[in-house]
């Protein structure tokens, strides 16, 4: 099997220019841990729940929800994302994947294909093809 077989295909994005504030929006509704970060059709970055959590002043000093807020209204995505990012091709194995998770201590691939993201592949994916094999 390829990364192509177990990867999600539909992927909430985020743009360079968003606010901090979206994120968090669509991390919380969604129970998304990461959203790829685009410009144009163009990948630029990654953004995760833990950066999301250290971007967050509400993190150090214990202000109040709307305060947090307001905040992360004045913060765009661009300020706070992962621009040094880690793909992975979708013809990839999974074995692949989940070795470049490893080495990187990272928990989601971009899946790209040329210059166009395809895809996004996480550890959970990875986890849960090798126990859904395993129960075969």
């Amino acid at each position: 099997m390829k990364i192509r077989d177990i990867m999600a295909r539909e992927v909430a994005t985020l743009k360079v220019d968003d606010e901090l504030s979206l994120a968090e929006d669509i991390m919380h509704l969604g129970r998304i841990r990461h959203l790829p970060v685009m410009d144009g059709p163009k990948l630029k970055g990654i953004i995760s729940e833990r950066d999301l959590f250290r971007a967050s002043l509400a993190s150090v000093i214990d202000y109040d929800l709307q305060t947090k807020r307001n905040y992360m209204k004045t913060v765009v995505i661009k300020e706070v994302m992962k621009t040094d990012l880690i793909t992975v091709h979708p013809d990839a194995s999974i074995k692949e994947a989940g070795e470049l998770m490893l080495r990187h201590k990272i928990g989601c691939l971009p899946v790209v294909e040329g210059d166009k993201m395809v895809g996004l592949v996480t550890e959970t994916d990875v986890l849960r093809y090798y126990v859904e094999r395993d129960l075969s």
